[in-house]
């Protein structure tokens, strides 16, 4: 095989598994992680299992690579990050139902033992946290204006993102997600546009 057929044959296998990735995230939106069969997700992009296991020996494979995937597309705050950009972040989840929905679910899921997604949102919500920290430390100092730390808003800016992700998918017309979040803002001390 010459470099450059080795060279397709590469490319070919890397949207090869960009595509199941992206079927898998459908399936998972649509039936969660445990209702999410690989024959679905292979069925979806025109192979048999047996060629989907070629990509992703298992399931669990597939399920790294989906969050992956979906990390490489979503900025985690960090540190030079402020609060108005986290405004942002949720105008921006708010174009994106399906993504939104598939983090959830595989959220909901992952709380269960022995779920293969647990170790990872747990140390990704670690990391948000401490994000988030530094973020209201760098805004605010110790103090936030409503008297709290840095260290115990971060956790309930983190629930109100996601709590607020959740009602907007079961009720998108009734929930405005940018606004309540520019609203729970005002609580911590961020002016009103």
């Amino acid at each position: 095989m010459s470099y450059g057929d080795a060279m397709n044959a590469r490319v070919r296998g890397e949207e090869r598994r960009a595509e199941i990735i992206g079927a898998a995230l459908e399936v998972i939106a649509e039936r969660g992680y445990r209702g999410a069969s690989l024959s679905a997700v292979a069925e979806r992009v025109g192979l048999t299992q047996q060629g989907l296991l070629h990509h992703f020996p298992t399931k669990d494979a597939l399920l790294v690579a989906v969050l992956q995937e979906r990390d490489r597309w979503d900025a985690v705050p960090d540190p030079r990050w402020r609060t108005d950009l986290l405004v942002s972040l949720v105008e921006y989840n708010a174009m994106r139902p399906a993504i939104v929905q598939t983090f959830s679910a595989l959220l909901g899921e992952s709380v269960t033992e022995g779920h293969p997604a647990r170790a990872y949102f747990t140390e990704r919500y670690a990391g948000v946290r401490a994000s988030m920290t530094a973020v209201l430390r760098a805004e605010y100092g110790e103090r936030l204006p409503n008297g709290l730390t840095p260290e115990r808003t971060a956790p309930l800016l983190v629930a109100v993102m996601d709590g607020l992700q959740y009602q907007w998918l079961l009720d998108p017309e009734s929930i405005d997600m940018p606004g309540a979040f520019r609203d729970f803002l005002h609580l911590l001390g961020e002016p009103v546009d």
